[in-house]
């Protein structure tokens, strides 16, 4: 799995001009599912993200996590992110998950999010073309691949 996480000050997903979800301080995080990407790998990556401490405290140091500022997640699937483009000028996606499988581990680390936090987790529509807007606060932009656990 791999997954771009962003801290935002608000974010959302609009289909076909109607907002479907929205968040406010929080992470928005577009998440590629491979194949041979696990339920193993859900559950590291939420517990990971969950207590990453990229939220500012009083002195502005990045000393918080989602979990402790009760922050909102919304969650986003993107093939694209598995995307190769080393040879030739079209991205092959030979290595993002069939979609009835990604659909299934999309759905279950939402669920992941939900179990292990109290804020509001909202998600975009899987297969769907979505228009997404964030406000990212910092910046702060992150990426972590459960197949390169650093």
């Amino acid at each position: 799995m791999r997954a771009i996480i962003q801290r935002v000050s608000e974010a959302s997903v609009t289909i076909e001009n109607v907002k479907i979800s929205s968040i406010k301080t929080g992470l928005m995080i577009l998440l590629g599912i491979e194949q041979e990407d696990s339920e193993e790998d859900a559950q590291w990556l939420v517990r990971k993200i969950c207590s990453l401490r990229i939220f500012g405290d009083e002195k502005r140091n990045m000393n918080h996590s989602l979990q402790d500022i009760r922050g909102e997640v919304l969650l986003v699937s993107q093939f694209t992110l598995h995307a190769k483009i080393k040879k030739g000028n079209r991205p092959s996606f030979i290595k993002a998950a069939a979609p009835d499988y990604a659909e299934k581990l999309y759905t279950d680390t939402r669920e992941l999010f939900a179990a292990q936090l109290h804020g509001k987790i909202e998600t975009g529509k899987f297969g769907a073309d979505m228009d997404v807007t964030l406000v990212n606060k910092g910046p702060v932009t992150l990426i972590l691949d459960t197949k390169n656990r650093e």
